[in-house]
């Protein structure tokens, strides 16, 4: 019970945080004097694109000297890339993107952000390209509709590295055949404008550096310039962390089984609002993923059918539960929308396997056995002593005492004298008074006297 209420209390606190709005950061002095560095790791999505959007324009409004995007991402939702993108190419802020560390890549809706930047720096040791959509899931869409989607984001590269004057075949062959180049290779193709060691490395060569912006070509300067990094909010990670397929649908699976507990066994509080908070959690990182929702009716239907199982007994509900979860579980993401890259969405095969037990296993044990204790007649107070036999500890003229169930009782006899020690049933009771009689099974042992050795 402490760990639900410890856990109820965490997922609370998340809970706030998501909801509260937090100030960007402290640090404000002489913003002219600074860069702001941003940082985009992981997937593309909606929470990536509020931060990116709201950093650059407050740059932007801030006049901010300078605006780095540190990158490394497989991919993305195309939505959210074209939000980053029209931020990008629109904002009066010389902004600079910078794919590193070594091992990081643009690939995929990454490699359009990298070209919509006013300058596209590499680290050495990464790479760009491979941004040939994709159906989200894997699966293929029909030839008429993937060659319209191949061709509109074939456009947009092109589009994006005129606009930059940078080379518009290179992109657009990523497009089509899901090319890449190196850093060393980008650099040489014309694809971006400079390659550096590291951030130090870039401030240095940025240096005097003209970078086109949507007011113009601005000179910065960079060499004495202080770096101000601008991390997420605190709710946008909560966000990111619980946008996470696994833990998104254990959260889901969580708040499920929470409410439903807590319907079975009104009045513990705990399940209910462990249940509630994580429910929440999970529809705000569903948001943030490509949600099948044929897989949630699923997984909801699965539940249904498992509560009809407890009600009525006839096991085939329970078989077919237990597949619906099965098959929702695995339909739970994807495929809705062409993207322009998004890494494996799914949920692990072996949580599924583990939730599949745990599920079945909570509605045809605990829940039925919640079920079970609530059709129980309730066997408590004077009503569970009728029929039951005891011994007179006094005599019953016709009140006196008597010892039911380990317990002393008044009594009044119904059968004339009862003598102590002799065997009396309850027939009854009047208030706190029980009404007996003498019992068939007659004298007491207790009341017998041993033979005296001789």
């Amino acid at each position: 019970m402490a760990c639900l209420r410890w856990l109820a209390a965490a997922l609370l606190l998340g809970l706030v945080l998501m909801l509260v709005p937090q100030s960007a950061h402290g640090d404000e002095r002489h913003p002219s004097a600074v860069a702001r560095l941003l940082s985009v790791r992981g997937a593309i999505d909606p929470v990536t694109a509020r931060y990116v959007e709201r950093e650059v324009g407050r740059a932007e409004a801030d006049g901010a000297e300078l605006v780095i995007i540190e990158l490394d991402t497989p991919g993305g939702l195309d939505s959210s890339m074209r939000a980053i993108v029209q931020a990008l190419l629109a904002t009066r802020a010389p902004l600079v993107v910078y794919v590193a560390p070594a091992g990081a890549r643009a690939a995929s809706a990454g490699m359009f952000v990298t070209l919509a930047a006013g300058v596209a720096a590499m680290a050495p040791g990464t790479e760009i390209g491979a941004a040939h959509p994709v159906r989200l899931g894997g699966d293929r869409a029909d030839s008429a509709m993937e060659a319209k989607v191949v061709h509109d984001a074939a456009a947009f590269a092109r589009t994006i590295a005129e606009t930059r004057h940078r080379n518009a075949v290179w992109p657009e062959r990523a497009v089509r055949e899901s090319v890449s180049l190196t850093s060393t290779e980008a650099l040489r193709e014309g694809v971006i404008d400079l390659g550096a060691e590291d951030l130090s490395d870039l401030l240095r060569k940025l240096d005097g550096r003209s970078v086109a912006t949507a007011a113009g070509d601005r000179i910065v300067h960079t060499a004495d310039i202080r770096l101000d990094e601008r991390s997420m909010l605190v709710s946008e990670r909560i966000v990111r962390v619980v946008s996470d397929p696994n833990i998104a649908y254990l959260l889901f699976l969580i708040g499920l089984l929470g409410i439903t507990a807590e319907l079975y066994h009104p009045g513990t509080f705990v399940p209910g609002t462990v249940g509630t908070i994580a429910l929440v959690l999970a529809l705000v990182a569903f948001g943030n993923l490509p949600i099948s929702w044929a897989g949630v009716l699923l997984i909801l239907l699965a539940v249904g059918l498992f509560i009809g199982e407890l009600h009525t007994g006839v096991g085939a509900l329970a078989v077919v539960a237990l597949a619906a979860f099965i098959v929702g579980s695995l339909l739970l993401y994807g495929p809705l929308e062409p993207t322009a890259s998004w890494p494996d969405v799914r949920v692990s095969p072996w949580i599924v396997a583990l939730m599949s037990a745990a599920v079945a296993s909570f509605f045809l044990l605990v829940v039925r056995a919640t079920l079970r204790a609530r059709r129980l007649a309730v066997r408590t107070g004077i009503p569970v002593l009728v029929g039951q036999v005891g011994v007179a500890t006094s005599e019953l003229a016709p009140d006196g005492t008597v010892r039911v169930d380990s317990e002393l009782w008044s009594a009044e006899s119904e059968s004339g004298t009862i003598h102590a020690g002799e065997r009396v049933e309850v027939t009854g009771a009047a208030g706190v008074m029980l009404r007996v009689r003498r019992s068939e099974e007659g004298e007491s042992p207790w009341n017998r006297t041993s033979p005296t050795s001789a």
